[in-house]
């Protein structure tokens, strides 16, 4: 019922077999989503960025950057609008207020 492949004939669909593998591999990786730094230029020279704030100082409400793309960083300066419009991303800030009392 079935088709007998000999160990021959086998070894003849093997550059067949890697052509067609290699050329999904390709056009799957020229396809995937482009994953880069998060960030572009923040504090490059630090092994790692922290940015430390007293809630003493924070007022009433305040705004985190969390696209990395703020010049006023670690607030918040809209920068995720330009940044989202031409990555067609999703990020914003992180927003923080008191409660109303």
């Amino acid at each position: 019922m079935g088709v007998d492949i000999g160990g021959k004939e086998l070894v003849t669909y093997i550059p067949i077999v890697t052509t067609v593998g290699l050329a999904i591999y390709v056009t799957w990786q020229a396809l995937r989503p482009k994953i880069g730094l998060v960030n572009p230029g923040i504090e490059k020279n630090e092994q790692k960025v922290v940015n430390s704030m007293d809630i003493e100082d924070i007022g009433d409400s305040i705004a985190f950057c969390r696209c990395w793309r703020s010049k006023k960083f670690p607030l918040c300066d809209g920068s995720h609008n330009a940044h989202n419009k031409k990555q067609g991303d999703n990020v914003g800030p992180i927003c923080l207020k008191r409660k109303s009392a």
